[in-house]
């Protein structure tokens, strides 16, 4: 319930501070007297939409504040969004919008803690409904006509709501993806036919040793230096092991000094250690210089080996430039396409399991759909019947409403168009309701369908923003007591310009302009005091000034005729409510 409405330099508001209660509160006065301004401040408070203008002239900074009481579930959600109870009773909501050269800006706060938009939208929900005559074009939209029906449902439908948004999600993913399949095919195929030609390329070559080009420049090398190496082999032999010439081989003479050494051991023990190293050097180049004979007698021109290494070095040399540089890297690319190959050939992916993917994600999402629909269709029957006995108080006892449900193709919300569908009158047939009904009518259609959301409405707070427009008499008392009637349950504030809906108020307030001077002493640019216009709120507490704010909407003055019409309008007001205990 709101408790207190604070407004700071708010569009024509300069200050002011507005306490309600529980019932029903109406604010009346004039046409343009500034009554939507109030409205406008409590929307805004909540999250609404502001711009530039709603900053008062010549200040830079609005300031609204509500106080509201919260129930246990309020205070458990509150507690949900990090934010600290101030007292037992009440929460403190404050948003502070300010103008800048370029720009507007505006920050909210609960409890002191600033909160973003999606907060306050939930906030919102928990604490407010504000309904309106200019709701007519809502009516007419399918998209908030199904949010009314699913809300006046409950969990049941609600829920399987939630099924169908996961479910067209699941076949949104999956058409998206069997789209961007099919767009991508020739991209694929021919992705498919470059990897098929490079894998069969490099199959070929038949890649497995990542330093084969190093050994094969070696082994050219090698043959291109046969005879080379043979001369060069041949003279190594002679110098280590049998020289052709006079000149002693170093085996030879290793021997002979094998020789000395091994009688100089006899004179002296001490040199065997190195005569040990003179055999084992004999030994060595002993062998080295059959291991080189026997080299040198292996080696042989092979111009056909020559030309396959060749061939071969050049094939991988063509390899290193496309696949390469290196051929280490060459081996890895191999690797990595072959992989990518059974990808793009993988049948799980194939356009036809994809296809067969998104019928089933389809079927699944039309079954959601199909149980919803039955599900608001249970709940449509409901409604209908709720309207209907909520409309004939309302001077509307022929009235006929059907909730009208067309198939349509499945969304995150379901598979149903739906529309309200209404006939004022005996014999008309049934046409949809924003075509056919008069200002009175839907204000009354608006109320009716108001009062059957008012238990199940989060909202404890009702506000109806002259929904008794276009109506007078028998059925302006009749709207009278049905906002009554809502007030027995949630606290209703109520603008509205009919003396029978004022007269059963709980709580009654009048709204008008005046015009002040602003600044003591100050003066304009011609040399007078400056004039500004502001809202002024009065409570009309007390018998004699609400009669004659009764009397002045009655008859526009207050003459003896329109007193005594007001205080006839205060007594029926008050017998009814003491009916109504």
């Amino acid at each position: 319930m709101l408790l207190c409405l604070r407004i700071e330099n708010f569009a024509l508001i300069d200050q002011l501070e507005l306490e309600f209660g529980a019932g029903l509160n109406v604010l009346t006065g004039e046409t343009g007297a500034g009554k939507s301004i109030i409205l406008d401040a409590i929307d805004a408070v909540l999250g609404g939409k502001v711009s530039s203008r709603v900053i008062r002239t010549g200040t830079s900074r609005a300031l609204v504040e509500g106080t509201f009481t919260y129930s246990p579930a309020l205070a458990a959600w509150l507690s949900e969004q990090e934010i600290d109870l101030i007292d037992d009773n009440s929460i403190v909501i404050s948003r502070e919008i300010t103008a800048t050269a370029s720009n507007i800006r505006s920050r909210s706060r609960v409890n002191g803690v600033l909160v973003n938009r999606q907060i306050m939208g939930e906030l919102r929900d928990r604490l407010v409904e504000i309904t309106a005559q200019g709701q007519t074009v809502q009516v007419g939209q399918s998209a908030q006509v199904r949010e009314w029906l699913d809300l006046y449902g409950g969990d049941s439908p609600i829920q399987q709501r939630q099924k169908v948004a996961t479910g067209f999600i699941a076949y949104q993913n999956a058409h998206l993806t069997l789209e961007k399949r099919r767009t991508s095919e020739r991209e694929r195929l021919q992705q498919l036919d470059l990897l098929t030609y490079q894998v069969q390329e490099l199959g070929t070559a038949n890649l497995e040793e990542p330093q084969e080009l190093e050994q094969l420049a070696q082994e050219r090398e090698r043959l291109n230096h046969v005879v080379d190496l043979q001369q060069m082999s041949y003279k190594v032999y002679q110098a280590l092991y049998q020289n052709d010439n006079e000149t002693p081989a170093a085996a030879d003479l290793l021997g002979d000094s094998e020789a000395t050494l091994n009688d100089m051991v006899e004179y002296d023990d001490q040199l065997r250690s190195l005569l040990d190293l003179v055999r084992d050097a004999q030994a060595a180049v002993v062998e080295v210089g059959r291991q080189i004979n026997a080299y040198g007698d292996s080696l042989e021109a092979d111009p056909q080996r020559l030309e396959e290494v060749e061939e071969r070095i050049q094939e991988l040399k063509q390899i290193c430039r496309k696949y390469g540089p290196t051929l280490t890297e060459a081996i890895a690319y191999y690797q990595r396409i072959q992989t990518e190959l059974a990808t793009l050939n993988d049948s799980e992916q194939s356009i036809e399991n994809l296809e067969q993917q998104e019928k089933a994600c389809f079927e699944k999402l039309t079954q959601a759909c199909q149980k919803l629909t039955q599900l608001r269709r249970q709940t449509a029957a409901n409604l209908e019947s709720r309207l209907i006995a909520e409309l004939k108080p309302l001077a509307m006892e022929k009235v006929q409403f059907q909730v009208e449900i067309a198939p349509t193709f499945p969304t995150a919300v379901g598979a149903d168009k739906i529309t309200f569908m209404f006939s004022p009158n005996p014999g008309e047939p049934l046409q949809p309701l924003t075509e056919i009904a008069s200002g009175g009518e839907m204000s009354r259609f608006l109320l009716a369908l108001k009062a059957c959301f008012s238990r199940s409405d989060a909202a404890e707070t009702l506000v109806f923003d002259e929904i008794d427009v276009g109506v007078s008499g028998r059925v302006a008392q009749a709207i009278a007591e049905k906002l009554h009637q809502l007030s027995q349950t949630n606290q209703v504030l109520c603008v509205t310009h009919q003396p029978l809906v004022a007269a059963m108020a709980d709580r009654h307030f009048r709204v008008d302009k005046q015009i002040i001077t602003q600044g003591k002493g100050k003066k304009a640019n011609n040399g007078s005091s400056e004039q500004r216009t502001v809202v002024r709120v009065t409570n009309l507490e007390d018998l004699t000034t609400r009669r004659e704010e009764l009397a002045q909407l009655a008859g526009g003055k207050s003459a003896s005729d329109a007193i005594a019409f007001a205080e006839s309008l205060l007594l029926q007001a008050a017998n009814h409510r003491r009916g109504n205990r």
